[in-house]
């Protein structure tokens, strides 16, 4: 009996197989099929350390308005040093150029909280854009005053005037709040995110600005910072998606956020930690200099911002548990007791550990806060209340500098390091009082 010829049918798999044309004799045998390889099973990659700071940029929006926050937040690093240089190299005089960087110190103490308020009030776009044009154009003045040896009244003029540029940190800060105001653990990597942020800013701004002033011309670094500054605002104000709502004129005012409970407490210990910051900073340069080394005295003091940034990036990645009353106590309570590692100091490079053990404090203390101050500032005036606390660290800066530089002039190098041991057990007093008082019984 003829049998036809097979076909070739191409099965699962690309394999040739023959198949019989009378597939419906009865004596026809159907070939058996070859199962299907199973498919592998892709088993999830479980989450890398830095999974959390990921995770806070998924919103839409997080990624454009932070990198305007850094941008315009980068200056912040720059303007105090590239001034010093600017008016002690074309004036000849630090003493002319530390009270134009004092007086335009008080003037931000003053001017900030009103721009916070407003930014509060009518929205942040529409305040942080004009207030920062403004301060542009002031700065460019004084940049022209300096260059055609006007008057040195006219330094003081045109410095206080640029006093109106936004604090774009605490701005960036209000908008994760206001993204993650159902989430604590999220606020609390923020929080510790923009902590990070900072430390980098004042880490790497002198250093940018020394560089420019030496390298270009002595009006170079402030140049540059108010190109950064500007365009980072109107990037971060472009970002419209991730804005707080504004109250408008006719929000209802809760007068001074100073009679809130723990609030005014809380601005002391940021005044403080102010001091802390100021006198470790002059004192540093004066121990530096009596060694011979003052150069290096710029190194030895990023190491301290390095050594918070490290922790506070480590600190995002906790989770937060507990009253955040009682973790702000801790963690000034941990700052206070490492500020005393710079009097066991002898030399340079031993200083430069101190610091940066000393530093690992500092970012837990400033994340707690913020979250504390977020936590105690109506969420309509949520920017005036962080810039309150900047505004305090800020005079805080002015008073530790000064009462070291009194320090370092009459007395032996190194003393100057028992002022952040006073301010930081004050710092932890205060902290506890804070706690005591059980604000809002948070734990956010």
């Amino acid at each position: 009996m003829h049998r036809p010829a097979p076909l070739l049918l191409m099965a699962t798999g690309g394999t040739l197989i023959a198949a019989d044309r009378t597939v419906n004799h009865p004596d026809a045998v159907r070939p058996p099929r070859r199962p299907l390889p199973p498919r592998p099973v892709r088993t999830p990659r479980p989450p890398g350390r830095l999974g959390a700071y990921r995770r806070i940029f998924a919103a839409p929006g997080t990624t454009a308005f932070t990198v305007g926050s850094l941008l315009s937040r980068a200056p912040m690093g720059m303007f105090g040093v590239s001034l010093i240089i600017m008016i002690a190299t074309t004036r000849g005089s630090y003493a002319l150029a530390g009270a134009v960087a004092a007086a335009g110190m008080a003037a931000t103490a003053v001017l900030a909280p009103v721009v916070a308020r407003l930014t509060d009030r009518y929205g942040q776009a529409g305040i942080a854009v004009p207030a920062t044009a403004w301060s542009v154009a002031a700065c460019l003045v004084l940049l022209l005053c300096v260059r055609y040896d006007a008057p040195s009244w006219t330094l003081f003029a045109t410095y206080i005037a640029r006093s109106t540029t936004p604090n774009t940190g605490g701005m960036a800060r209000a908008r994760w709040a206001h993204l993650y105001r159902d989430d604590p653990v999220a606020r609390h990597v923020a929080n510790s995110f923009e902590q990070v942020a900072d430390e980098l800013c004042f880490m790497l701004g002198p250093v940018l600005a020394g560089f420019l002033c030496t390298a270009l011309f002595p009006e170079a670094g402030m140049l540059v910072a108010n190109v950064l500054l500007l365009s980072g605002v109107l990037l971060f104000a472009a970002q419209r998606g991730t804005e707080p709502p504004a109250p408008g004129r006719s929000a209802a005012r809760s007068g001074s956020l100073l009679r809130i409970s723990g609030l005014p407490a809380l601005l002391a210990v940021f005044f403080c930690t102010g001091v802390i910051f100021g006198a470790l900073e002059v004192t540093t340069i004066a121990f530096a200099d009596a060694r011979g080394h003052a150069s290096a005295a710029g190194a030895v003091l990023a190491l301290q911002a390095a050594g918070s940034g490290a922790a506070g990036l480590l600190y995002g990645l906790s989770r937060p548990s507990g009253p955040a009353t009682a973790r702000f106590a801790a963690s000034v309570a941990a700052m206070a007791v490492l500020m005393t590692l710079p009097l066991l100091a002898g030399g340079l490079p031993a200083l430069a550990c101190c610091l940066f053990l000393a530093g690992c404090a500092t970012a837990p203390t400033m994340v707690n806060g913020m979250t504390l101050v977020q936590s105690l500032a109506p969420p309509a005036r949520l920017n005036e209340g962080m810039t309150l606390a900047v505004t305090g660290i800020l005079a805080g800066i002015s008073t530790g500098a000064a009462l070291a530089g009194t320090a370092a002039e009459r007395l032996p190098p190194g003393t100057g390091f028992w002022l952040p041991v006073a301010a930081g057990t004050l710092a932890a007093a205060l902290a506890l009082r804070v706690h005591s008082k059980g604000t809002h019984g948070t734990r956010t």
